[in-house]
């Protein structure tokens, strides 16, 4: 156990652990009026157990943040193989909300592409939720290797959002990369944002087509934490301001700014 205390740190329990597909999963967390702190784009940083295996906490996109502060993730190792395995009622070690998140387009924006690859989806309902009540027409590109990396949309789609999806092997919506659905979007400058956070090749191919229409944007980067509060620099990236850390320059930057 820990014998100090991060700012943002709490015991938060799990009200539920559901098994999206055979590879994503969502957790709700019992987060308080933590919740209300939330800024979406912004992170959790989990301990999975009091045990040093896992050694470091894991970080997580917050999905929403509503009644709970809600993660999607995809099983891809032990720590998040652990997690899956947490049932409710069970509490888990939290620091967060963490990092700084979305900032939101300005009024003379009609619309909002989000354009997401992979696990790289989990900031967007967040965001969903709130362009919603700004009524800019929202649209989700989302790309994911296979069926299995494709859940229900059905929130999103609540929100007014128009969803297009990809997937590698065509197994659902149009097969190839997501890239193939940049047709919907709007290359009018003045009318139009992009956020997107997922695989670097697909980031660098959206800041690519935005710079190419003048478009602005912001870009959720990923990266392999350990301290999650800017101290290891182990998560730092290139960017035309000098290296930035992801955990607490980030996880939001501007799309103009990353060097991928």
């Amino acid at each position: 156990m820990y014998s100090f205390m991060y700012k943002n740190q709490y015991k938060a329990k799990i009200v539920s652990n559901e098994k999206l597909t055979a590879k994503l999963y969502r957790m709700s967390l019992d987060a308080g009026k933590i919740t209300e702190k939330v800024v979406p784009g912004q992170f959790i940083h989990i301990r999975i157990n009091d045990t040093l295996k896992p050694f470091f906490r894991r970080p997580f996109s917050i999905y929403r943040a509503k009644n709970n502060i809600e993660i999607l993730y995809e099983v891809v190792g032990d720590g998040t193989r652990m997690l899956s395995s947490k049932k409710n009622g069970e509490v888990v070690d939290v620091i967060g909300p963490l990092g700084k998140g979305f900032s939101l387009p300005s009024k003379k924006i009609k619309q909002v592409i989000m354009i997401g690859g992979g696990v790289g989806v989990a900031p967007f309902l967040a965001l969903s939720d709130e362009l919603k009540k700004i009524k800019c027409e929202q649209v989700l590109l989302y790309g994911g290797r296979t069926k299995e990396h494709i859940f229900n949309m059905k929130e999103y789609k609540a929100n007014g959002c128009k969803v297009s999806i990809t997937t590698d092997d065509g197994s659902v919506g149009i097969k190839g990369r997501v890239s193939k659905l940049y047709s919907k979007i709007n290359t009018d400058p003045e009318r139009t944002f992009i956020y997107t956070c997922g695989p670097k090749p697909m980031m660098a191919s959206v800041k690519e087509f935005a710079q190419k229409h003048g478009i602005d944007g912001q870009v959720s980067c990923e990266e392999v934490m350990a301290c999650g509060v800017g101290a290891c620099k182990g998560c730092s990236i290139d960017t035309s301001k000098g290296y930035k850390t992801v955990c607490f320059d980030g996880p939001v930057f501007n799309i103009k700014d990353i060097k991928f």
